[in-house]
């Protein structure tokens, strides 16, 4: 009944069926042709597939009503009082809590159980880089530079951190900037440049991803300097078997309270600020108020939704499709495929959604959506091509990503700055936690087929969709300038009469 009378709710759930459904459809008719699988992991995966339809309706919803509200308001709010002390503290705090809170995060964390403090370390990492990104945006500091000063400190370290540590440390990168994280902190970027009246407000309302992505990169590279990575054994996949259709749906229903009580630790802290910073500084109307906390449910419900389906239903699928292609004679197919399945997974992940909103609404639809979103799955495709290569081949994640990362730096002084800002933002929404619940069981069970090593040639999946993007739409921009080139000089041409014309 309450679906049916939301209509709100109806659409969002419809723009996550349409996500959602392309990639159900390539792992069925994997399932039923090169790649078949037990009827337990099938009926897991389809009812996994609806919990993350409902899922990510729910929360994208909740994520407008609640966490897109906050994130401006308290944005504007911390940037009106003047105080940088208000400012370095209150967006500390905000990064640390959301980190904890995000989904991809959680799941990442529970396929590496034995590094306990990752959570930890990945959420000091985004609350100091959010601190820096909003810094940046008052201060008017351009992104490229930052990008490269950090960028070096990231490349300089790893050769001084165990190799174990590397993938995990990029995947971790990936993985904070997801369906939570998002929407609160685009709308703070946008709160906070909504006080400056200058030309370039808008476009550097965009970037706080990105330096927020790196936060955990450099945070766990210093874990690495420190922890024993010997001791950091990979958490394998459980593929479940059923007596019967009663049993089926039990090992959905005992997965829920897990997921219930963890969602709830995770928004508990988010809820309270809110409650705090309300009493003291926002001041929103009643309705409003009680509006968020409405938002605060959907996301809530959303949230346990969305883990119970990814963990209890994808995983398992994702694991077994990728060992049972890498074990093929042909096992060079897992590289198309994976391909094909980078392409269309993007597009179930819910904080692509807020971007491309974000996008459209900042630049009244001056980059066309459609470009914007072909060149973010292809870059997606081509990193997971690229990931089913090197666990094929064994080759290290250092000879992607050192060069990868160059050629984005270097194309960032030839594009528009808002390509820049949108495109190291699109890296970090594209890897949210469609990827960390299903490609990285798929690559880590392709590499344990092939005999590889789970932590250094598995993980790293994440790492790669979150790079390539920053390449494919920077070149978008680079096309968009050329062509705005292109019609000045067309114009130009165009403005001088004939006469002029004789007499050159």
């Amino acid at each position: 009944m309450l679906i049916l009378k939301n209509p709100t709710l109806i659409e969002k759930i419809t723009e996550a069926l349409r996500s959602v459904l392309p990639i159900t459809a390539i792992v069925l008719l994997l399932c039923f042709t090169i790649t078949p699988v037990s009827t337990d992991v099938l009926l897991s995966f389809l009812f996994g597939a609806l919990m993350l339809i409902i899922g990510i309706g729910l929360f994208t919803l909740g994520a407008e009503m609640s966490m897109s509200l906050i994130g401006e308001r308290i944005g504007a709010s911390i940037t009106k009082s003047r105080n940088l002390l208000i400012i370095i503290t209150v967006s500390f705090v905000i990064g640390l809590i959301i980190t904890i809170a995000e989904p991809d995060l959680q799941v990442l964390a529970q396929q590496i159980p034995q590094i306990p403090v990752l959570t930890i370390s990945v959420a000091v990492g985004v609350g100091v880089f959010l601190v820096i990104a909003l810094l940046r945006i008052i201060f008017k500091v351009p992104l490229n530079y930052l990008l490269i000063g950090f960028y070096c400190m990231v490349f300089i370290l790893i050769f001084f951190v165990p190799q174990d540590f590397l993938a995990i440390a990029f995947d971790s990168g990936g993985v904070t900037t997801g369906p939570m994280t998002v929407p609160f902190i685009m709308a703070l970027g946008v709160g906070v440049a909504s006080i400056r009246n200058d030309k370039g407000a808008e476009n550097d309302s965009f970037g706080l991803v990105a330096l927020c992505s790196i936060g955990p990169i450099l945070s766990v590279l210093i874990l690495g300097l420190v922890y024993n990575p010997d001791s950091a054994v990979i958490e394998t996949v459980t593929v479940q078997s059923f007596t019967d259709s009663v049993d089926f749906i039990a090992s959905f229903l005992m997965a829920f309270p897990k997921y219930f009580a963890e969602v709830a630790t995770s928004l508990l802290p988010i809820a309270a600020f809110f409650v705090i910073y309300q009493f003291i500084a926002l001041k929103m109307p009643k309705r409003q108020f009680i509006k968020v906390f409405i938002g605060f449910a959907y996301t809530y419900v959303g949230l346990v939704l969305f883990l119970t389906g990814a963990n209890t239903g994808f995983m398992s699928a994702g694991s077994l499709i990728g060992e049972m292609l890498a074990s093929l004679d042909y096992n060079w197919i897992i590289i198309p495929i994976g391909m094909i399945i980078g392409y269309f997974i993007v597009k179930a992940e819910p904080a692509v959604h807020v971007l491309n909103k974000q996008v459209n609404d900042i630049t009244d639809d001056a980059i066309p959506p459609k470009a914007l979103s072909f060149s973010l799955c292809a870059g997606v495709a081509i990193s997971v091509g690229l990931s089913m290569l090197r666990i094929l081949t064994g080759w290290s994640i250092m000879y992607f990503v050192i060069p990868g990362y160059a050629i984005a730096i270097i194309l960032s002084f030839f594009v528009p700055k808002i390509f820049t800002s949108i495109a190291f933002d699109s890296g970090g929404v594209a890897s949210g936690p469609m990827t960390a619940a299903f490609l990285l069981p798929l690559a880590k069970g392709a590499c344990s087929s092939v005999g590889g090593n789970l932590m250094t040639d598995a993980f790293g999946v994440v790492a790669m969709v979150a790079m390539t993007p920053l390449i494919t739409i920077q070149i978008l921009g680079l096309y968009f300038r050329l062509k705005q080139r292109q019609t000045k000089v067309a114009e130009a041409v165009a403005g001088i009469d004939d006469d002029e014309i004789i007499e050159l």
